[in-house]
């Protein structure tokens, strides 16, 4: 299925899950956050906030600095 993940054409390979996504992508599962269609999806739906062909998802990652 393909998904558009920060801008970019992504192909999800197995499952349909924002952490089926988030496991693909060899995230760390805290430090990021996850929009789908600009809305924040919390950490306790990932397991089951399903995913459909075109999604549009933005992932942010957590930095720290000065």
């Amino acid at each position: 299925m393909k998904l558009v993940v920060n801008n970019k054409e992504t192909e999800l390979l197995q499952g349909n899950t924002v952490a089926d996504l988030i496991k693909q992508l060899e995230l760390p599962s805290q430090g990021i956050a996850v929009a789908l269609h600009n809305r924040m999806v919390p950490r306790k739906q990932w397991e089951e906030q399903p995913l459909q062909e075109g999604d549009s998802l933005i992932i942010i990652k957590a930095a720290c600095g000065g």
